[in-house]
């Protein structure tokens, strides 16, 4: 077992919201009110990080979900229930930091080269692990130096320091926000070369001249000057002022953004057969600017599902003599499936983020953080059980309906 997502968030998430629950509980308060007596107020300045929290994000993603699931009615349908079947709802609420800044380097390298066909090639050390990421870094550069569709970047996706500028990995949160750093840098500067060269073959100022949909235009009538196809071989095979147009930087980054979500819960509690059914699951994130929404809420409804697995049914076990894992194959260790899975909703909240160059901040681990304790707080909600541990496993749940006197044989008198 190595590095999870989140890296100790959803722990940190569960003992966290599990106490909040309780405490609202405890004074009689509608859970999400309580919370936002202590939510982090708009403007707040972190004395160590300096991160500045610019919008009232946690209130807004609370009463998005809030909304969505209908919160407040179901809360009042499924108190004082007493039959061996029951419904609760619950919630958790979280933030979380975008890349590493100041606790260590946050930097970002980036190369492009405008090609003969008028596309560019993309090179950075920032890792393509299967969400999507080189399809975000496509738009991004696409954007910044003015091409027609995302489709005429090519992106060289190998991560070998040998071959493509650094970049310091695939953790954190990190990538879409720092990397936007070095591409918006190395694009401005590979599309002043473009217009330089323009200037020479079109005698125009450089300052009078743009480039959209992949070509150059005048910025005061939009007239078409030339293609960059056209460009881009004038520049590479003219015999008197041959020019590769390529562009390469280096952003090392010296701010950091907050990311805002939260989880509600519903679930269905079977007491006797101690089995949670889970019925639904509304995830909601301000992660700033939305880059691609598609891969946006696979990257939520990913981390949603680990949050399944981590609440009820994932746990490594171990030989207590010999230190052996028991369980490291997907027969045993029991992630959670397609069955086992509600409609899950991602819901967003966009607040651009203003030290970020595309408004983007962490969205990759803020997924997995808040689903668990949701699920924790819906199962109190129904039974009036709290449950300090994960998985929430039938073993664990028949232990501490035991202990709460839930378990007996007469159910048919309590009615359903």
């Amino acid at each position: 077992a190595g590095a999870m997502r989140g890296y100790g968030m959803p722990q940190a998430s569960f003992a966290d919201d599990a106490n909040i629950e309780e405490c609202a509980l405890a004074v009689g308060m509608n859970p999400i009110e309580y919370r936002n007596k202590f939510i982090m107020p708009k403007g707040f300045e972190d004395s160590f990080s300096h991160n500045v929290n610019y919008y009232d994000s946690f209130r807004e993603c609370m009463e998005k979900g809030r909304a969505a699931i209908d919160y407040d009615r179901k809360l009042k349908e499924y108190q004082n229930q007493t039959g061996p079947v029951r419904r609760g709802i619950g919630m958790a609420a979280f933030w979380y930091n975008t890349a590493v800044y100041p606790i260590s380097l946050e930097t970002s390298s980036n190369r492009m080269q405008l090609n003969l066909d008028g596309t560019v090639t993309m090179q950075c050390g920032e890792t393509e692990i299967g969400q999507g990421a080189d399809t975000a870094y496509s738009q991004m550069t696409a954007e910044v130096v003015g091409l027609a569709s995302y489709r005429d970047v090519h992106v060289v996706s190998c991560q070998d320091t040998d071959i493509t500028p650094t970049g310091l990995g695939a953790y954190a949160s990190r990538q879409t926000y720092v990397a936007g750093f070095s591409i918006r840098q190395t694009g401005e500067l590979l599309k002043k070369k473009i217009l330089a060269y323009a200037s020479k073959l079109t005698r125009q100022m450089v300052e009078n001249m743009d480039i959209q949909n992949s070509n150059i235009v005048r910025v005061t009538d939009g007239k078409v000057l030339m293609s960059l196809k056209e460009l881009a071989m004038t520049a590479q095979y003219n015999a008197a002022d041959s020019e590769h147009i390529t562009a390469e930087s280096t952003y090392t980054i010296r701010n950091n953004a907050y990311s805002f979500g939260c989880s509600f819960a519903e679930v269905e509690v079977d007491i006797p057969m101690c089995k949670v059914k889970l019925l639904n699951l509304v995830n909601v994130h301000d992660c700033g600017k939305l880059i691609n929404p598609a891969l946006a809420e696979a990257q939520v409804h990913g981390g949603m599902s680990m949050a399944i697995g981590y609440g009820l049914s994932e746990q490594l076990l171990f030989d207590e003599k010999t230190g052996r894992p028991l369980n490291n194959n997907l027969l045993d260790y029991k992630i959670s499936t397609f069955m086992d899975h509600p409609n899950l909703e991602a819901l967003f909240v966009e607040n651009p983020e203003p030290t970020s160059p595309f408004g983007t901040k962490a969205l990759g681990e803020p997924p997995a953080c808040s689903g668990a304790p949701a699920i924790r707080n819906a199962i109190l909600q129904a039974t009036g059980v709290a449950i300090d541990k994960t998985p929430i496993t039938p073993h664990v749940l028949f232990a501490e309906f035991t202990k709460a006197g839930l378990i007996h044989d007469d159910w048919e008198k309590e009615g359903t």
